[in-house]
């Protein structure tokens, strides 16, 4: 009966994690290895890296877990690490401190060491980037009972974590010392998909339609920590509102928290993103430097990587450009979303002086341009659900987006496109991707916008020089479908909407 208590304890801990598929098939080829496993998990803040580890294996054999803290001192870390300590190992008798991290690891693997070897040990350090401060002397401490002892336990399932995604890369993920290729797996964690976010909600009885968990999504994206906040019964509207614009709400504030929690130097990284918000969300390296005064260097390549390593920013190349014509855009929904509308209400107090601040910010037209915007970017995200619905998985292809500037002085169009499928049986889909309130109507000057899309691409795709002799065809990606008439049926031969995104 015990035995099939504990079994049951394991089934349900892992069914209170939603979504996850990848990161639930790696756990399990780690806590069903045959020997010792070091698993690296990183990923932004609040995204819920400590909650899939914790019930994941809490279950799974003896769970030892414990966490830094920003800013506390060695001391300090060293007696909160002493009390999980004694929780686990000693039934909370209190123990001693160690004087150092050696020290500390030393009590830690004599204690794993006792552990019968046909049970699992799993050692949870979260948050060791802030365990590991400067001369604190744990990443030598860890490189020695790492290298020494714990990889030749198989009974040892070691999960290091950390929100500092940039500072885990480098000194865990990718590093060149003692832990150099050490790593057995890793897991960088996501914020959830339209598809995973909709069955969190429903999962805490907050059942919204397609249309209301988009419309969230834009705002806060797939973040568990804020989609919890959704209570049943409460429109997106309401919920944007509840967190976004009254002063007791959690993503009011939660700005610049989150930057000064993550990075070193904050105030840089938030004037890069906001350069990037305030041009359009899309700037190039050499735009960032002119806009912000930054000097060029490794010291504004470290901050523009550890901003993608966080998932704030990511870079994009058009497709047919190389390296330097890259630029960046802002790819966390919450960041573009509080420099659009919460930080403008802030500076100018409209957040206390309006109740429901939201809802009337919905019903105006540059709310609309917004929406736009945030809907290509969440397209983007789940480019794997547009491919899969056009039928492209079994082809080899390559997807991005795709810009054309006419050379001065000459009459010649250009032409943007949102989404550009180059796929290998000679054909090229071009995705225009439209948010809107009701089916989508292309009307004739539409129409005659997209024939001048389609010939830009025809005669400049991948350049002048070379213009390509593949099929066009044109994909609508759209919220609900288009509204059927003679432009659409000539034109386009075949339709995203916001129901496949979800699959």
């Amino acid at each position: 009966m015990l035995a099939w208590n504990q079994k049951y304890e394991k089934l349900m801990a892992e069914k209170s994690i939603i979504g996850r598929k990848a990161e639930r098939r790696i756990l399990k080829e780690v806590s069903q290895s045959k020997e010792a496993e070091f698993l690296a998990i990183y990923g932004r803040r609040r995204v819920g890296k400590t909650y899939l580890i914790r019930e994941y294996f809490s279950n799974k054999g003896i769970y030892f877990e414990t966490a830094g803290v920003k800013d506390l001192s060695l001391h300090e870390q060293l007696e909160n690490f002493a009390q999980a300590i004694s929780k686990t190992f000693f039934n909370d008798v209190p123990i001693k401190p160690s004087e150092s991290w050696k020290e500390a690891f030393a009590l830690l693997s004599q204690q794993i060491e006792s552990i019968p070897k046909n049970k699992k040990v799993i050692i949870f350090l979260d948050e060791l980037p802030w365990l590991a401060s400067r001369k604190s002397g744990l990443i030598p401490a860890l490189e020695y009972y790492w290298n020494l002892k714990w990889s030749r336990m198989p009974k040892l399932i070691l999960v290091v974590c950390g929100s500092a995604a940039s500072w885990m890369l480098e000194n865990i993920i990718y590093a060149k010392g003692g832990l150099y290729n050490r790593l057995t797996k890793k897991i960088l964690l996501e914020p959830f998909s339209l598809k995973e976010t909709k069955e969190f909600l429903a999962a805490r009885n907050v059942n919204l339609t397609h249309r209301q968990v988009l419309d969230l999504y834009m705002a806060i994206g797939g973040i568990p920590f804020y989609l919890k906040e959704a209570k049943r019964g409460e429109s997106s509207a309401q919920v944007i509102n509840k967190l976004c614009f009254e002063k007791n709400g959690i993503l009011y504030s939660e700005f610049a928290n989150l930057f000064r929690s993550l990075f070193e130097q904050a105030e840089i990284n938030l004037q890069i993103v906001r350069a990037i918000a305030k041009a359009g969300n899309s700037l190039s390296r050499e735009r960032i430097i002119e806009v912000t005064g930054l000097s060029s260097g490794g010291t504004l390549n470290k901050r523009l990587l550890e901003l993608e390593a966080s998932e704030f920013i990511r870079l994009f190349v058009p497709l047919g450009k190389n390296i330097r014509d890259r630029f960046y855009r802002i790819v966390d929904e919450y960041t573009l979303f509080y420099l659009k509308w919460i930080d403008p209400s802030i500076r100018t107090g409209t957040h206390a002086q309006k109740k429901s601040q939201w809802q009337k910010l919905i019903k105006t037209s540059e709310k609309a341009v917004w929406a736009g915007h945030a809907f290509e970017s969440v397209c983007f995200k789940h480019i794997d659900q547009i491919i899969k619905h056009l039928d492209l998985e079994d082809l080899n292809y390559k997807s991005g987006s795709w810009l054309y500037h006419p050379p001065k002085k000459t009459k010649k169009r250009g032409a943007q496109i949102d989404l550009l499928i180059d796929r290998d049986d000679n054909v090229i889909t071009l995705c225009e991707i439209k948010y809107s309130d009701h089916q989508f109507l292309v009307d004739k000057n539409y129409a005659s916008a997209l024939n001048n899309k389609i010939e830009v691409v025809e005669q400049n795709y991948p350049n002048r020089k070379t213009p390509t002799k593949k099929q066009i065809f044109l994909a609508m990606v759209t919220t609900y479908g288009l509204k059927r008439n003679m432009y659409s049926e000539d034109l386009v031969h075949s339709e995203v909407t916001l129901d496949d995104l979800f699959r």
